[in-house]
Formats: C-alpha cells, sequence, structure tokens
C-alpha cells in the first residue's frame, strides 16, 4: 500500500478525513494478516515509510506509525504520505541463559 492522503478537502471535516485515513491502513494491516502464511513463515511483519510525501519519506516502525500521523495532523500537515509493505516474519529464538525480566524495572532476587 502507497497512498497520499490529502487532509484539507473542500467541503469535508478534516478530523474525519484524518480518521478515515487510519481507517484505511488499519483495514489494509487486517486484511494482509488473514492471509494464509507460507511454509517457513511465522507472521506476517510490514516494513513501513512515513513523511510528508512520497520524496521525502523515511522509514519507521509500523508501530508508531499510528502517532507520526496525529502528530503530522497537530503540526497542520495538508497531507502525508504512507507506505506499508508487507513480508515475511521469522521469529528469533532467545539467546540461551537470557533473564525474562517482569517488565516493571525491578530486579527480584
Amino acid at each position: 500500500m502507497r497512498k497520499t492522503y490529502l487532509l484539507n478537502i473542500e467541503g469535508k471535516n478534516r478530523d474525519r478525513l484524518l480518521e478515515a485515513s487510519k481507517h484505511d491502513i488499519r483495514k489494509y494491516v487486517k486484511r494482509e494478516r488473514a492471509r494464509p502464511l507460507p511454509a517457513g513463515v511465522d507472521f506476517w511483519d510490514f516494513d513501513c515509510k512515513f513523511g510528508s510525501n512520497e520524496a521525502t519519506s523515511a522509514v519507521v516502525h509500523f508501530a508508531t506509525l499510528m502517532g507520526l500521523i496525529d502528530t503530522a495532523a497537530q503540526e497542520g500537515g495538508e497531507q502525508f504520505y504512507v507506505e506499508v509493505v508487507t513480508k515475511h516474519g521469522h521469529r528469533m529464538a532467545r539467546p540461551q541463559g537470557a533473564e525474562v525480566s517482569s517488565g516493571d524495572g525491578e530486579d527480584f532476587e
């Protein structure tokens, strides 16, 4: 999916256009994740780019995409470019002897 979304279209509410663009991206991701996985693939992963236009787009992590869209809209941008390309994902094994942390920043002994 490679698309430039306009945020200022005469006769349409800017907030609705923003929500429609995010819905479109989420719908694409949901559709891609529902596809059957090929042999040897653990999950569907995504390569993403984001910018004000295609020429200035930069590689970003998928998890930060919606936040970047909100930031671009709050800064008053006229449009933004999003590229989300599906790729094969492979899980990495944890190294031997690696400790599992509880995630709250406290170490228990």
